[in-house]
């Protein structure tokens, strides 16, 4: 999966959590946060958003349910993984090494909207 495809889902997701109700949103977010932290497991340190979405279309995102249920056992909402595993590769590409252009412009597909 090229990171163009990819990053319109995780920005899906983004927008889905932010607009989630006060009751699950907590939740929400504490699911997103975990799965942040497995994928700096997964992809150790630097990478490129590329290697991001390779990885995404690759292992896909069923890995994430696990993550997700561990860290809201409670809120069965919290294991929407388009939601929180869209949001967490969204958050998470900002962390890669080209995630900006040595010119400051955003990669293709990251235009501001």
């Amino acid at each position: 999966m090229r990171f163009e495809e990819a990053i319109v889902l995780w920005r899906d997701g983004e927008r889905r959590l932010a607009t989630s109700g006060p009751e699950v949103r907590p939740a929400m977010e504490r699911a997103a946060e975990g799965i942040v932290e497995e994928l700096r497991r997964r992809l150790g340190g630097t990478f490129t958003t590329q290697e991001l979405a390779s990885l995404y279309g690759e292992q896909g995102v069923d890995w994430c349910l696990h993550v997700a249920a561990r860290a809201a056992p409670d809120t069965p909402a919290a294991w929407d993984l388009a939601t929180v595993a869209g949001a967490a590769f969204a958050r998470y590409a900002r962390e890669a090494s080209d995630y900006r252009t040595e010119r400051g412009a955003r990669p293709p597909g990251m235009e501001p909207e």
